[in-house]
């Protein structure tokens, strides 16, 4: 049986799981490695602290997600598929580390995140290209 997210350690566990896989996909790979030219030494602690925010409320996380996603729009366009490729590996991710009210929370806010960053980035440019 598999525990659930309870801390930050496991916060951390599953987006260093979730971001090995990020880097080397087909759809969205491109984007982190190519375009935004990820520094993860960086990236990753700010995502802990991100993702330990949205579970935890621990005030840890500073910055606007928001922004840095419409500059990488700027960069190189991002559509539905990117957002919903997203979405897939986290889920599948959460799901393959961990199970329970937590995982479960963090799917959720998971979804909630991607629904809205697609919907003002998207919408930005094209209101019709959400779909």
């Amino acid at each position: 049986m598999k525990k659930d997210i309870r801390n930050r350690a496991d916060i951390q566990q599953l987006i260093d799981a979730f971001y090995t896989r990020v880097r080397s996909d087909e759809t969205i790979g491109y984007l982190f490695n190519d375009v935004a030219k990820v520094n993860w030494e960086q990236h990753l602690p700010r995502m802990y602290d991100f993702w330990e925010n949205i579970l935890f409320q621990t005030a840890s996380f500073k910055g606007n997600p928001m922004v840095a996603h419409m500059q990488l729009h700027q960069l190189s366009p991002l559509n539905a598929a990117h957002f919903d490729r997203w979405l897939l590996l986290f889920k599948a991710t959460v799901d393959e580390l961990f199970e329970g009210d937590m995982a479960e929370l963090i799917k959720q806010r998971a979804l909630s995140i991607a629904t809205m960053m697609r919907i003002k980035v998207l919408t930005a440019n094209d209101p019709k290209s959400i779909i």
